[in-house]
């Protein structure tokens, strides 16, 4: 089996070396221009719906956290879930607008994963791992969920014998999971500090021959040369896993930052699936885009600007980024609005 082509430098294609390369309106200038290369910041939405507040907001920050430290910023598409992203048309390319209408720009190409399953395959081909059979039903009956909610995964398949696995073969089609042997592993958060957890044998693969997140995350993480991974404190959990796999993979562990989420006035997480406030339904409130922006900043503690520029600006050569209190979570109350974020008027750029 070819070695897999997971580089810092980026996934060239079969046979000729070369890199590909494709372009977005909003895509940055050179990196050279930019001053050393460092690696990588990055955003990877997924394109089910609209991006909502607690999006915006995440996405805010890493952009800000790659260029505050010169690093390149990158925008990935996670576009997996099949049947969600054809219940969504159009909606990838409105999150690229929203991103540029916010005032965020990119390096390189906008990466999507429902492209690039040949090399999740190649990747997954050079672990250690084994065919799984088991039901969703089956694994929670026969495991339990630790402290940080994850199910691990109890090893039932590990040992089948090739004639057990023919057998299962002919009712059931398998998974593929990698074979971790119940490694601790720990990794380093910028707020966090440290969190650990023990790595089970996870799905790299579906039973309906579909990459999981866990897999195609870690390797496009490193074929893209991503060193700084900032989102949600939500998905601090699966860190682990991940750093594992990247460490298996041959490729650095990155820096990571977990920040904190919007949530209403119940407690309530935003989500894509109930439809909660995007860009376009702010500026129906009457808001125009660099309001939403002063919003934003305001809500994180950070100095009100109008743009990213500005904020950029404003924070470049002080510690504010290492402040506890960007991981804490924003509640978006009827009295949300911070004092002065809306004071001045302003337009959209």
């Amino acid at each position: 089996m070819a070695p897999a082509r997971v580089t810092m430098d980026g996934v060239q294609d079969a046979g000729t070396g070369e890199d590909r390369e494709q372009t977005h309106p909003n895509r940055a200038e050179p990196v050279e221009e930019r001053g050393p290369q460092r690696g990588a910041g990055r955003f990877a939405p997924s394109p089910t719906s609209e991006l909502h507040l607690g999006n915006l907001r995440t996405a805010l920050l890493a952009w800000l956290f790659a260029r505050a430290e010169g690093l390149r910023f990158v925008v990935r598409i996670e576009d997996l879930d099949r049947e969600r992203v054809r219940a969504a048309p159009h909606v990838a390319d409105h999150q690229l607008r929203d991103l540029a209408e916010l005032g965020l720009d990119w390096d390189g190409e906008v990466v999507r994963q429902s492209e690039r399953v040949d090399l999740y395959r190649e990747c997954a081909g050079t672990l250690a791992g084994y065919e799984c059979f088991c039901t969703r039903r089956e694994i929670a009956q026969a495991s339990s969920a630790p402290h940080d909610g994850q199910r691990a995964y109890p090893g039932t398949c590990s040992q089948l014998s090739e004639q057990q696995r023919a057998v299962l073969r002919a009712s059931r089609h398998p998974a593929w999971r990698v074979r971790a042997n119940g490694a601790q592993f720990t990794i380093h958060d910028r707020f966090a500090q440290t969190f650990s957890t023990r790595v089970d044998d996870f799905v790299l693969f579906r039973n309906d021959g579909q990459p999981s997140y866990n897999l195609a995350v870690v390797v496009d993480d490193a074929a893209q040369g991503v060193t700084q991974v900032t989102r949600g404190a939500d998905l601090l959990s699966s860190s682990p896993r991940q750093a594992w796999l990247t460490n298996r993979l041959g490729a650095p562990i990155p820096e990571y930052a977990h920040v904190g989420l919007v949530r209403d006035s119940t407690g309530r997480r935003l989500a894509k699936r109930t439809r909660d406030l995007d860009l376009r339904a702010m500026h129906d409130l009457g808001m125009a885009t660099a309001q939403v922006v002063r919003l934003l900043c305001a809500s994180a503690g950070l100095p009100v600007c109008s743009t990213p520029r500005e904020l950029l600006d404003a924070v470049r050569g002080t510690d504010m980024l290492q402040r506890a209190g960007l991981a804490q979570d924003w509640i978006l109350g009827p009295d949300a609005l911070p004092a002065g974020a809306l004071a001045q008027p302003v337009h959209s750029p």
